[in-house]
């Protein structure tokens, strides 16, 4: 996982619950480079689970809560930090839909090492659209809060589930996006 998540994470931590939960959580995870992230490194995800899981304990909140929260305000980060990833993209639909054929492609030739999700739409009219999320990363609710990031960038106020589902022994989770 690249490290802007976990730099991001840990500002998005800082800035909602405080400095000091900061190095609680990196405190508890005893990660031998002491939680010293760069944001062009390069790191396990279950060092993410890991973050996650303290912060889950020590703030009382349930873990796809707050994946699901950071995943918001991540959107908005990227939306930031990489403005051409959103622009000449009309309506969130749209721009949902490009996620694999163009930002990850892009991301792709910043950092080839990336290990990133896959997105393929199912089911799409003007209303609503079903998406369907691949990883080997039990990060769904995170993939639900860009999700939800992206139709408050877009002003696009939405409805989303999730629904664990299988084809051929193959896992993956479909999001229903519906516009409220």
């Amino acid at each position: 996982m690249k490290g802007i998540v976990f730099t991001e994470f840990l500002d998005y931590v800082a800035a909602t619950l405080g400095r000091d939960m900061v190095d609680d959580i990196l405190d508890d995870c005893s990660f031998p480079h002491g939680g010293a992230y760069t944001a062009v490194g390069t790191y396990d995800y279950q060092e993410m689970i890991g973050l996650v899981g303290a912060l889950s304990k020590r703030a009382g909140i349930k873990v796809p809560d707050l994946l699901c929260g950071f995943g918001r305000h991540l959107c908005g980060r990227f939306a930031h930090l990489y403005p051409e990833f959103f622009q000449n993209k009309t309506c969130l639909f749209d721009f949902l839909e490009s996620v694999n054929g163009h930002i990850h492609v892009e991301v792709h030739k910043l950092y080839p090492d990336a290990e990133l999700p896959a997105f393929a739409t199912h089911a799409r009219t003007n209303d609503h659209l079903e998406l369907d999320y691949r990883s080997c990363k039990p990060l769904a609710s995170l993939a639900e809060g860009l999700i939800k990031g992206a139709s408050d960038l877009y002003r696009e106020p939405i409805a989303v589930s999730q629904e664990r589902r299988e084809d051929a022994g193959d896992a993956f989770v479909r999001f229903s996006i519906t516009h409220a």
